[in-house]
């Protein structure tokens, strides 16, 4: 029996569409559809509302849909027959082509058609090659050929009826294993491509013969040997046959303008769509675009904007059934919820909550700036006798004949005694946001308990990604009602006070019962290891409210600053550009990647060294500095001009449009869910992508400024992720270096070149340094030779040397891969787990990439997890009001404070003691530090 689709792995796979054969099939399976212009759409429907099931399903990121070129291809040459058949395509199939195309490209999904390869031969060469990196394949075809690309990487999809090939399916429906599809299909032939075969041979013989002999060659070797009229017709076509076996083979090493590490989905262009949708007249898909409901639409979940989303694939249990329409099966929750709109439900409410050991609660706001934005209304959920109930108290709803509801300002008076006791607990998803939304309500939120974001996250940082649609999708089993569907999309969007009071009940209810379930599942699977329980509730859980009021303290920007350091480079830009068209000798947009490729690529005749998906050279960063490195002089201009642009757009243009005007400070949003190894990010603005090295870099840290009377001090924690290493290793000469206090980086270069520290050079430090970060980033000789300027030979002396001088290094990173491979993860000092995939990939490629992973991701977390430790002791220490002072930043292992200009002096030993401290390690913890009026001058 076939599979049913829900059934097939859940992580998402690499798919490849064979649009030739969806549009054959859509073409017959459909009625004769037109639009009210007379124009054929029953092709385009049903090939659209295919591709569209499978972007529901499984939400790939990498898909492409391929077609067959027009024209003759290696088979027609090797056989003028081939295909001769065939009659000629139907005019109203023929018309649907190229709308069916232009969809698929607005829909941001590459489009391959390749001249003088075949489908098939672009699809079993692209799936090759993601076998080749241990990347499963789904290939989506009616073409019984493709079979024979079957393998434990590589599974067939059949849309029209949702079931899939795999090699116990290929046996069961044709009676051979995949790698003998190739001589079952030559056997018996294909008149629809006019492939010969073995005349009278039906697929009932072929399966004979095989199961017999197991290939072509050996049935030919023994053809003497059988009898009858069949026998005899194999022995006088067995050049025909080895001739079908050549037409029926596809090729998997096709020279492609494409790899299939360049196929990703892009972005949908809607503003196509609806114009194709419209013309078209296909209503049902045009109204999904206008409700933002189309299937490739990767929700980002509720307060989305204030948590960046990970990639990890999305798990679906949804089974369909019918052909052509797009799944959207649910597993729903309970929907009993209260909406209150009395004092009396609402008293009962407040009751039940001071009563409860735990609630959940959520806030519906007027928009998505945490900073400003105010509540439109409340939403909380309990457990009472085993079952979640929840409610929503609208407090703001003001549209055209809204009911009346409790007021605002009495409402949150009698709340807050609640909201900011410590007891009961409270959890929520993103509760940050919260924090911050009760913060401008003039409540200060206590007794944060659980974070469902953060729950997730701590449990199993990459297995999704960790907003609350997805995590009920994987958790639950229930697909949640996204804010698009009560609001609309685009301009016409409405904001939450919009929405009729009962459909935003229903949706908010929701969010609150969905929050309260989530931590009933995922809470018991965190305490199953104590560990990482602990990393939830002593580490990631305080941060909260401390991470929202670093956001909530920001930082003064000098405005002025930025304005001229924009005006400088903008005139440097200008000259850039103008030495640039010296070079092309003749004028480009630099910014023009097509007119950029004209210009290296045909003018200059400067080698490709990789091509986009569409087969055009390609001038992306990797490329352009390779090119420099081998002496060419406008790649190395490109690429100066390309980040002197980005610093002008990202920082000196842009920081000054994300002054509050309340505060005048800039506020970044911190996100505790991102980076797999515990790390914090930063966004709007990200702080942690301002250079530190470049000179331009450095004056825009000028621009981060002290209020007057305050000044800035930068606390650094020095080479932590070396002293981590020296302590997991126990080499017993880098503990000793790290506890005499020497220069680890001399320390290491004396040790490596065999002189005394005082001759240590300093280019021989520079090597040693390379040493030190590379090998625990899990650099090779060949990334150290490169970095160094040096062959490979000698950079492979080096680290030859330093191993031998560090063995417990060494010991370390070998023992340590060894457990990952054992566990399937790797752990900080604290206990953070991070699971690492490829670990036991057969790919060599993959394997070594988690292999490296797994050396450095417990020093990377265990900064992380010290750094956090620090926020959360210093913050707690700033709660006296000993000092006046403020934490405004943390960028990567450097927390930055504000602090009252006559108190600093006695205010930095505080604080060097309290960082210090944060974890015991077998060497000391070092923070340096400094003070100054702006950013650059504290470093």
């Amino acid at each position: 029996m076939t599979q049913i689709l829900p059934e097939f792995n859940p992580h998402s796979p690499f798919i490849l569409v064979d649009g030739s054969s969806y549009l054959f099939r859509a073409f017959h399976a459909m009625p004769p559809l037109t639009n009210s212009q007379g124009e054929a759409t029953g092709a385009i429907f049903g090939v659209i509302n295919m591709i569209g099931k499978l972007l529901e399903q499984y939400q790939p990121e990498r898909i492409a849909v391929v077609f067959d070129a027009k024209g003759k291809n290696f088979r027609h040459e090797m056989y003028p027959d081939y295909k001769a058949h065939r009659p000629p395509m139907p005019d109203e199939l023929r018309s649907q082509i190229q709308p069916i195309q232009d969809i698929i490209k607005a829909l941001g999904i590459p489009l391959l058609v390749i001249d003088g390869v075949e489908a098939d031969d672009v699809m079993g060469t692209l799936a090759q090659q993601a076998t080749e990196i241990e990347l499963d394949s789904l290939l989506s075809t009616g073409d019984k050929d493709m079979a024979q690309l079957v393998n434990e990487h590589i599974t067939l999809i059949n849309t029209m009826n949702d079931t899939l090939m795999t090699p116990e399916t290929v046996v069961e429906k044709f009676g051979v294993r995949p790698n003998q599809m190739i001589e079952y299909l030559a056997l018996v032939g294909d008149t629809a491509d006019n492939i010969p075969g073995i005349p009278s041979c039906g697929p009932k013989t072929a399966v004979k013969w095989l199961q017999a002999f197991g290939n072509i060659d050996n049935l030919i070797e023994n053809a003497p040997m059988i009898g009858g009229k069949i026998g005899e017709k194999l022995r006088d076509n067995i050049n025909q046959l080895r001739l079908s076996r050549q037409l029926t083979t596809i090729k998997l090493d096709c020279d492609l303008p494409v790899h299939v590490g360049d196929i990703k989905r892009q972005a949908a262009d809607m503003e196509a769509l609806t114009t194709l949708f419209t013309r078209y007249e296909l209503r049902q898909w045009l109204a999904k675009v206008a409700k933002g409901e189309l299937p490739f639409s990767v929700s980002t979940g509720r307060k989305a904007h204030s948590q960046t989303l990970s990639t990890a694939p999305i798990e679906s249990a949804t089974e369909t059934t019918q052909a052509f329409d797009v799944p959207h099966e649910t597993t729903t929750t309970s929907e009993q919820f209260d909406l209150i709109l009395d004092w009396a439900l609402f008293n009962t409410w407040l009751t039940r909550l001071e009563n409860a050991e735990l609630f959940a609660i959520d806030t519906e706001t007027t928009g998505l700036d945490s900073m400003v934005d105010t509540i439109v209304g409340l939403c909380f959920a309990v457990l009472e006798n085993g079952q979640t109930i929840s409610a929503y108290c609208p407090l703001m709803h003001d549209y055209e004949g809204a009911p009346q509801q409790l007021p605002k300002v009495e409402v949150l008076a009698k709340l807050k005694p609640l909201l900011e006791d410590t007891q009961p607990k409270k959890v929520g998803q993103n509760l940050k946001y919260d924090w911050h939304i009760f913060q401008n309500e003039g409540i200060n939120l206590q007794g944060i308990a659980f974070d469902t974001m953060l729950e997730s996250y701590c449990l199993n940082s990459v297995a999704t990604r960790h907003n609350m649609d997805d995590l009920a999708l994987k958790y639950l089993n229930h697909t949640t009602t996204h804010f698009e569907d009560i609001a609309g999309k685009g301009k016409g969007q409405l904001t939450f006070n919009q929405i009729d009071i009962h459909t935003a009940a229903r949706y908010a209810a929701e969010d609150a019962a969905i929050t309260l379930q989530l931590h009933q599942t995922l809470w018991p699977q965190l305490q199953a290891d104590p560990a990482v329980a602990t990393v939830l509730s002593e580490v990631e859980m305080p941060l909260i409210s401390i991470l929202g009021q670093m956001e909530r303290n920001g930082v003064l920007i000098d405005k002025q600053k930025l304005a001229d350091q924009s005006y400088e480079l903008t005139g440097k830009l200008a000259d850039l550009e103008q030495q640039a068209h010296l070079i092309a000798g003749e004028n480009f947009n630099l910014n023009s990647a097509k007119q950029l490729q004209v210009i290296l690529f045909e003018k200059l005749q400067l080698p490709v060294l990789k091509k986009t998906p569409k087969g055009q050279a390609s001038t992306a960063e990797p490329v352009l500095a390779e090119l420099a490195e081998r002496g060419h002089e406008l790649p190395t201009l490109i690429l100066e001009y390309r980040s002197l642009a980005k610093l002008k757009s990202t920082y000196t243009d842009a920081l000054p449009k994300q002054i509050n005007v309340k505060t005048g400070r800039v506020h970044t949003s911190y996100q505790q869910a991102v980076a797999s190894t515990g790390r914090l990010s930063s966004t709007d603005p990200n702080l942690q992508n301002i250079p530190i090295r470049s000179a331009e870099g450095r004056r825009i840290r000028q621009a981060f400024i002290a209020a007057p009377g305050y000044v800035l001090l930068a606390a650094d924690y020095s080479q932590i992720e070396l002293r981590i290493m020296a302590h997991l290793s126990g080499d017993a000469g880098l503990l000793n270096a790290f506890a005499l206090g020497e220069d680890i980086h001399k320390a290491t270069a004396a040790e490596i070149f065999g002189v005394p520290l005082s001759a240590v050079t300093t280019e021989q430090r520079r090597g040693a340094k390379a040493v030190n970060f590379g090998l625990i980033y899990g650099m090779s000789a060949f990334g150290l030779a490169n970095q160094l300027n040096v062959d490979r030979a000698t950079a492979q002396n080096y680290i030859n040397l330093y191993f031998a001088r560090y063995p417990g290094v060494a010991h370390y990173m070998e023992s340590t891969k060894a457990r990952a491979k054992q566990n399937g993860y790797v752990e900080t000092l604290m206990g953070r787990r991070l699971y690492l995939p490829d670990i036991n990939a057969k790919n060599g490629q993959l394997r070594q990439y988690a292999e490296r992973t797994a050396i450095n991701a417990p020093m990377q977390g265990t900064a992380a997890d010290i750094i956090k430790t620090a926020m959360k002791n210093t913050q707690a220490w700033l709660n006296l009001g000993q000092f006046d002072a403020k934490m405004l930043m943390q960028v990567h292992d450097e927390l930055v404070f504000e602090v009252a200009e006559s108190q600093v002096e006695d205010f930095k030993p505080h604080l060097k003691h309290i960082m210090e401290s944060a974890l015991t390690l077998a060497v000391p913890l070092l923070v340096e530090m400094g003070v100054g009026d702006n950013w650059d001058e504290a470093h």
